[in-house]
Formats: structure tokens, C-alpha cells, sequence
């Protein structure tokens, strides 16, 4: 079979349509062939034979709608389909230009279901419907069946109709993004300001405290360097334990394309139009069918710099842009929560605008869930840092990721613990994502919250042996302000799921319940009061006391404690990032791992500066911006996207002329 340029057959399509985009009166012999499923029949007179032939035999070997592959490979636009569809079925096209209301609040379900019910000036119920692959099939032989269903039914594209959902149900969008959690569990949502029971236990902590500091301020000291102390160890020891636990790897799906699922990915965007080409791109390269994508990219109504890069690209399907409310706070996991009525896929994986994930991951992940029982929610894929050899900054968090992706997190799924998930590259299934509520818009961790979540719901959460590469904050102030944010949305994460402690143990159980307050409440706890241990211990080395026997056991016990404390938190911060970095084959950088105790610093400054802020302003949302980085450790690894061809077996795939 000759080979043609997907490009030029595109050029040499003739133009069917013209001015209103209403397709021309196609001859009547034109849909005469039976063989034919009704999406390909209704669209054979509008593509070139070629390009039509190379359609149907890759909507064939997908086992999808020939209008999928149309549609996402640009041959027709999504208006133009569905008015060849019209033609073909004999009905009339919804252009959803005007503003009359459903007849019904469940408007969010239109989008979902591609069915919309509204009620005409005279009375008359009307049914839109936007049909898409096999719905096609399903309408047509509905129709068939009973041909009078054609006086009461419209049809629209889906792009439409999803478009006519954002503009007259954005208040109920606006509703559910912002109080779906808080309306369906206000238990679970930061919105919820503090808890009686937790008041209460805090000031009984503070009076009990208080009581012993009158009697005895020595053993007010000692107490509270030994509970700090044990927990602290605690801490250490759960991440030397993950030191020892190696992690399995999950080789790529390799399955027939026609069973792959749709696949959502939700990207949140604000003020990152210098980087929108690259996010582009990096998605592109995914080793996974283009009509099985479904890619939301959701931006803010006052950015309109990023709104311009994503319109310069002309992006069509399975590109869609989303924009977030302006109600509630401008947060991501607000963002995230527009676009999750909209996700068509079985799958979701969030990703941020900076990332460029393995071009494997959507395979790896789909093997992780087909492997697994269906308890299993999420599974996280390992972040590093891609510009780390940026400075000071970036070495520091390249081995911070290396340890917690590479050796932590992956331990805590083998040892079956909550995990902390990272706040992108998480692959959800879609319907047990809806079901606990998706992300909370009032905390600013949504990640850690809604990891800790699932497990509370009774559902597992897995790791993947895939790479995202993100750019790091190379300055100071971006790398305080956003480890301000993790350590505030730590700290409300912490406090919501605290307010029921009997009932959080009996839902993680007493190992989960104990991993949680080390997990969330131990790493706030622990960069708050290190400045405070390294000065007692400065404090006794300058004095000489440690050469000097005490006559005060107790006194003899605080300094040992602390020392302890402190050389332990340094020397396992420095092995787990040994070994992160070592299975990352990056151990040039090891010698970074010396000034731990100055990063340590830097922390602890967040942790404080987050502890002050979520008493003044717990929602608010500083900005990362990206796009700045000097060095790229991806850039040498990616190609170029290559042009595609239509091939004999009907792939489009890469044209080796352009090798």
C-alpha cells in the first residue's frame, strides 16, 4: 500500500464545509454501505479515501469509533462530525448558543454522561445528546429499533456540550469544586476550623505541662526532651527500616492497543506560559494511544499570558482547556477539582506544569492496577529533580527526592503503611477518586490529605518504578515559599484527620495510626524544634559540660538524649539519601549530604514561618513559578516529537524519512 504524510493528506482534503460550519448536502448513495459502522459511514464522504482508509483500519485495531481517531488526529473538527453524524442519522444539531436551563440541577452530569435534558419555550422536553465512539453505535441502533426517538433528540459535538456546561453550570462547577468535600464530609475538609476534642486535649496537655514546670522545671525539661526525643528516634527508625526494604519494579503494559482504557490527565496552570511548549510536548510523548487520552489543562480566568501560550499551539483533542472558579481559595487542589467532572478516563494522573514524565508511565501504571486487587486507589511514580545541578539548593533537593521516592515511599507500600503522596504524577482510579470525595481546595497539601484519605476509606496505595523529572526552585525566597506551603498543608492535614483520633485508628489501624503521626505530625514536630536541640547541644559542647561528669543523672540524660537525637536525625537523613542517590546513579552529588545540618536550618525556618501563617492566612496559596533552570539532566535524554505516516497495518506512527 503506498504511504501517505498524515500532513499531506491533510492538505490535500478537500474542503467540505464552509462558513457556519454545517457540512455541505453529501449525495444520498454516499451512506449506502452497509459493512460499515455508523461512525465511520457518516463520515466516509468528508475525508479523502486514502486518509479514510487509514482511519477506519486504525479505529479497527484500537477498537474505538472511527470519529475518536478523526477527532484526534485534527482530519475533521468536533463541530463537523457531529454534523456529518446529524446528516447521517436525521437529526437536527443542538448548537447550544443560548442560555435556557436544564431541567434538572444534575447539569454536572451532562458532561459525564453526553446526555443534556432541557425544557423548550413550549413546554417541550428536549434531549441533547453528544455521542462519542461506541454511543455512536448505541444511538444508531436505538434508532433503528425505534425511528420516532428522532422527533425528540439533538445532537451537539462534545466539545460543545462540555463548553455549554462550564458557561451555564458554572455556578453549581463553582459549587462542587469548592464545597463538594466540606458539603458530603465536613469532617474530612480544612474548611472546618479546629475540633473540640482536639481543643480540649491540647489544653490538658498545657495545664498538665504547666503543673509540672511550677513543681519542678528540671523535669518539665527532662520530660519533654524524652517525649520529643522517643518520638523523634521513632522518626529515624521508621526511615532506617525503609533503608532495608527494596522495592519491586513493574515492568510496561504490553497489551493489544484495543484494551487499553481512556486515560485522564489534569495538568493545574498558573502563570507558567514560558514553559506551556514543553508541558506540550512532554505529554505528547507518552507511548499510549492519542485517542485514548483525555488531557485537561486547567487554567485561571485573570492569567491570561498562559491562556494565550495554550490558544498560540492550536491544541485540539484530546486537548481541552478548563477554567477554574473564581470562588474559594486559588489553590491547586481547587483547580484539580474543576476538571474532575469532566474526566472521561477509567484512570487519572495528575501532573504539574514543569513535569516530564517517562514517556512508559501510563503503562507501568495501568500494570501496577491490573496486578493488584481493585483496593488498590493510587500509585505514585518517583520524582526527581531534573535541573540539580543548578546550585546548592537543587543538589540538596535532588537527594531529598532520591531518598523519599527511591527508598521511602516505595518501603512504606511494601510494609502496606499510609503514604504521603507527592503532589503530582498520582495515578488514581477515577470512580474510588469521586468516591472519597476528591481533593480538598482548602488544603494546600491535597496530596499527603488525600493519600491519607484512601487508606482511611479502605484502599491501598502503591509506588511505580517511573520517573517524573520536575525543575527544583533554584533561589532561596521560591524554595521558602514553597516549603512554607508543604509545611502548612502538613499541619492542616494533620489537625483534620486528628479531630476523630478513635475513630482515624480504627480506619488505618494501630500501625497506620502510629506511621501517620510520624509520617505527617512527627516531620512538622521535628523541623520545629531542631533549632532548639542543635542549641542545647552547641550550647553544652561551648560549655564544656560534655567533658565534665554531672552530679545530676537527669542533667546527664538530657545532654546524651539530645546529642543522640541530633547525630541519629543526621546520619539516617544521610543514609536514606545515600541510597536514593545511589539507585538514582548519582552518588557525584553525595558530598552535598555533609551540610545537611544547615539544610536542616532552612527547614525548620519554613516550619515556622508555616506555623505563623496558618494561624493568619491557612489557605493561602504562594505560587512556584518555572522555568528558570540552567541545568537539565532530561534534556539530553528526549527527542524530538517526529511526523507521522499512515502505515499498511493502519498505525500512524513515526515517518523514518525524518530520522
Amino acid at each position: 500500500m503506498r504511504q501517505f504524510s498524515l500532513e499531506s493528506m491533510r492538505a490535500a482534503q478537500r474542503p467540505r464545509y464552509a462558513g457556519s460550519g454545517r457540512a455541505h448536502a453529501a449525495p444520498a448513495q454516499a451512506y449506502a454501505d452497509p459493512s460499515l459502522p455508523i461512525d465511520l459511514a457518516a463520515l466516509e464522504p468528508y475525508l479523502d479515501p486514502a486518509l479514510f482508509e487509514a482511519a477506519a483500519r486504525r479505529a479497527a485495531l484500537l477498537q474505538i469509533g472511527g470519529d475518536e481517531v478523526v477527532r484526534a488526529h485534527g482530519l475533521l473538527s468536533p463541530d463537523e462530525i457531529a454534523e456529518a453524524l446529524a446528516k447521517y442519522l436525521g437529526l437536527e444539531i443542538d448548537p447550544l448558543d443560548d442560555d435556557a436551563p436544564p431541567d434538572s440541577e444534575r447539569i454536572l452530569e451532562a458532561a459525564k454522561t453526553g446526555v443534556l435534558r432541557r425544557i423548550d419555550s413550549d413546554g417541550r422536553a428536549r434531549i441533547t445528546l453528544a455521542p462519542r465512539g461506541s454511543g455512536i453505535a448505541r444511538l444508531g441502533a436505538a434508532l433503528e429499533r425505534d425511528p420516532r426517538l428522532v422527533e425528540g433528540l439533538r445532537l451537539a459535538s462534545p466539545e460543545r456540550l462540555s463548553a455549554y456546561v462550564r458557561r451555564i453550570g458554572a455556578t453549581e462547577l463553582a459549587r462542587e469544586a469548592v464545597l463538594g468535600l466540606h458539603s458530603r464530609r465536613p469532617d474530612l475538609s480544612a474548611a472546618e476550623r479546629g475540633s473540640q476534642s482536639l481543643r480540649v486535649f491540647a489544653g490538658l496537655i498545657a495545664a498538665a505541662a504547666l503543673a509540672l514546670g511550677l513543681v519542678s522545671p528540671a523535669a518539665l525539661l527532662l520530660a519533654t526532651e524524652g517525649f520529643l526525643g522517643t518520638a523523634f528516634l521513632a522518626w529515624i527508625g521508621l526511615r532506617l527500616r525503609a533503608c532495608f526494604v527494596r522495592p519491586e519494579g513493574i515492568e510496561p503494559l504490553r497489551v493489544p492497543e484495543r484494551a487499553l482504557p481512556v486515560y485522564t490527565i489534569v495538568v493545574p496552570l498558573y502563570r507558567e506560559a514560558r514553559i506551556v511548549p514543553r508541558l506540550v510536548a512532554a505529554l505528547r510523548r507518552f507511548d499510549y494511544p492519542l485517542e485514548k487520552l483525555d488531557i485537561k489543562l486547567v487554567v485561571e480566568a485573570d492569567d491570561p499570558d498562559t491562556r494565550y501560550a495554550i490558544a498560540r499551539l492550536r491544541l485540539g483533542a484530546p486537548f481541552e482547556e478548563i477554567v477554574a472558579p473564581f470562588a474559594g481559595p486559588r489553590t491547586k487542589p481547587k483547580a484539580l477539582a474543576a476538571a474532575l467532572p469532566f474526566a472521561r478516563g477509567s484512570f487519572l494522573v495528575v501532573y504539574d506544569a514543569e513535569d516530564e514524565p517517562d514517556s512508559d508511565q501510563l503503562r507501568k501504571a495501568l500494570a501496577a492496577f491490573r496486578g493488584a486487587p481493585q483496593s488498590l486507589a493510587c500509585v505514585q511514580a518517583r520524582l526527581t529533580i531534573d535541573n540539580a545541578s543548578d546550585n546548592w539548593i537543587t543538589r540538596q533537593y535532588t537527594a531529598e527526592y532520591a531518598a523519599l521516592f527511591d527508598v521511602f515511599l516505595p518501603s512504606l507500600a511494601r510494609m502496606r503503611l499510609p503514604i504521603p503522596l507527592g503532589g503530582t504524577s498520582n495515578h488514581f482510579r477515577t470512580e474510588i477518586l469521586r468516591h472519597v470525595g476528591g481533593w480538598d481546595p482548602f488544603n494546600v497539601t491535597e496530596d499527603t490529605d488525600i493519600g491519607i484519605r484512601l487508606v482511611r476509606f479502605g484502599y491501598r496505595i502503591g509506588t511505580i518504578d517511573s520517573t517524573t523529572y520536575e525543575e527544583a526552585p533554584a533561589k532561596f525566597m521560591p524554595w521558602l515559599r514553597q516549603r512554607t506551603r508543604w509545611f502548612k498543608g502538613w499541619v492542616q492535614t494533620y489537625l483534620v484527620h486528628m479531630r476523630a483520633p478513635r475513630r482515624l485508628m480504627g480506619e488505618l489501624g494501630l500501625r497506620g495510626f502510629l506511621a501517620f503521626q510520624l509520617l505527617v505530625g512527627g516531620t512538622v514536630l521535628a523541623a520545629l524544634v531542631h533549632p532548639f536541640f542543635l542549641g542545647l547541644v552547641i550550647y553544652d559542647a561551648l560549655s564544656g559540660v560534655f567533658s565534665v561528669p554531672s552530679e545530676m543523672t537527669t542533667e546527664e540524660l538530657r545532654r546524651g538524649l539530645a546529642l543522640s537525637v541530633l547525630a541519629a536525625g543526621y546520619a539516617g537523613s544521610a543514609l536514606i539519601g545515600l541510597i536514593g542517590l545511589k539507585r538514582r546513579r548519582m552518588l557525584r552529588l553525595a558530598p552535598v549530604l555533609v551540610t545537611i545540618p544547615f539544610y536542616w536550618l532552612l527547614l525548620s525556618l519554613a516550619a515556622w514561618r508555616a506555623l505563623y501563617q496558618f494561624m493568619r492566612a491557612p489557605y493561602k496559596w504562594e505560587k512556584t513559578e518555572h522555568g528558570f533552570a540552567r541545568t537539565s539532566r532530561r534534556q539530553k535524554q528526549t527527542r524530538p516529537a517526529r511526523p507521522v505516516r499512515v502505515g499498511a497495518s493502519g498505525r500512524l506512527r513515526p515517518d523514518p524519512r525524518s530520522a
